[in-house]
């Protein structure tokens, strides 16, 4: 019989974002090798997404922190002991009672999976004694552009980290580049290579625009997430002017949550549609994709999805900086809004069928469900 898994996450099971997208996959890969319980904190949705409940093989406990004396104890006891507040709010002492209670379910000793920072600052004690292993989203202290982290508290977050990645088991790190940046901050860490992955089976590669289509730019992305915001912005202000003095039929459209309902307003060329139910078509219509981070962590899942979706992509070299991509094979890479505008101009006029194809390729290869699977069964 095939080892069972706990997965512990202080986030509800959604797909919300980038963050809970990891989980998601993370999840689905390990039910494929074995029956997974996925206990969470009902933080952002009380039950899980549909998406969640098709998964076989998995089952759901629900973990409700409390709100009284023994969380207040917990949350001084976590800051006297460096975490930083957001880390120390997060791991509830129910988060404890309710893996040591699921890792002996049914007298079999579950392997343990902290699914994120915060759960795993919640089972630094249970680790001394069980396996457990740590699935990093980012190397959190690698960046510090993030409002919840800022100067005061980077600092804090970079000896929590130092401490997860001594006492985890095995630490699950995203990017090559964050294996390298993990040993140099503790160079006898355990790591494992667990990229951000897409369904690639499920997403139809996108078919040649026809001819005379708009020449549409896509942005995706959860735009309450402030380098996204930014890269909206720069697009909108510094990017498409350059474009449409070439191209004056270019549209840009902003796709995803958080979006400021005045971009639109600035040109009837931008549309910011907010929220879309259905990305295919969304992708379908564009004839390149734009991915403009100029700060940023980890790997861009909506960039992985662009690949995905066969889609030529436009990027900053730092939005690729954690992917196994080739500037001129799988994306275009334009470091300022000057060249990011060259660049579209010359999709758009000519596309790049050919680079969108290697791009999915390497998707299928690098980045797909099958292939996270593999790795962790490795």
């Amino acid at each position: 019989m095939a080892a069972r898994t706990l997965f512990v996450s202080t986030f509800a099971p959604t797909l919300g974002d980038g963050r809970a997208l990891r989980t998601y996959t993370t999840v689905r890969a390990l039910a494929a090798l074995g029956p997974v319980d996925l206990a969470y904190v009902p933080h952002g949705a009380e039950d899980p997404a549909p998406e969640y409940q098709a998964i076989a093989g998995v089952d759901f406990h629900v973990i409700r922190p409390s709100r009284g004396p023994r969380r207040a104890l917990a949350f001084a006891v976590r800051r006297a002991q460096g975490a930083p507040p957001q880390c120390a709010r997060g791991a509830s002492p129910e988060v404890l009672d309710a893996t040591r209670r699921l890792a002996g379910r049914d007298g079999a000793t579950a392997r343990v999976v902290a699914g994120d920072m915060n759960a795993m600052t919640a089972l630094l004690g249970f680790a001394r004694r069980h396996p457990v292993v740590y699935n990093a989203h980012n190397l959190e202290s690698s960046y510090r552009h993030d409002p919840d982290i800022g100067r005061v508290t980077w600092l804090p977050i970079s000896v929590l980290e130092r401490r997860i990645l001594r006492r985890a088991r095995e630490s699950w790190m995203v990017s090559r580049r964050d294996i390298e940046l993990a040993r140099r901050l503790v160079a006898g860490a355990r790591l494992r290579y667990v990229p951000n992955v897409v369904d690639v089976a499920a997403i139809a590669p996108r078919a040649a625009p026809p001819a005379g289509a708009p020449r549409t730019v896509l942005m995706v992305g959860n735009f309450a997430y402030e380098p996204n915001a930014l890269g909206a912005r720069m697009l909108v202000e510094e990017v498409m002017p350059r474009v449409w003095a070439a191209l004056p039929d270019a549209r840009l459209r902003l796709v995803g949550r958080g979006l400021d309902p005045g971009a639109a307003a600035l040109d009837e060329r931008v549309a910011a549609d907010g929220f879309a139910a259905d990305l295919g078509a969304a992708y379908a219509d564009a004839a390149a994709v734009a991915v403009p981070l100029t700060e940023s962590g980890g790997t861009p899942l909506k960039f992985v999805e662009a690949l995905a979706y066969g889609v030529p992509v436009v990027a900053t070299p730092l939005a690729a900086q954690g992917l196994d991509v080739r500037p001129g094979e799988h994306f275009r890479a334009a470091g300022d809004a000057a060249a990011f505008a060259a660049e579209l101009v010359g999709v758009l006029r000519d596309g790049d069928q050919a680079m969108a194809a290697r791009a999915r390729a390497l998707a299928e290869r690098e980045y797909s469900l099958e292939t996270l699977t593999r790795l962790l069964a490795a």
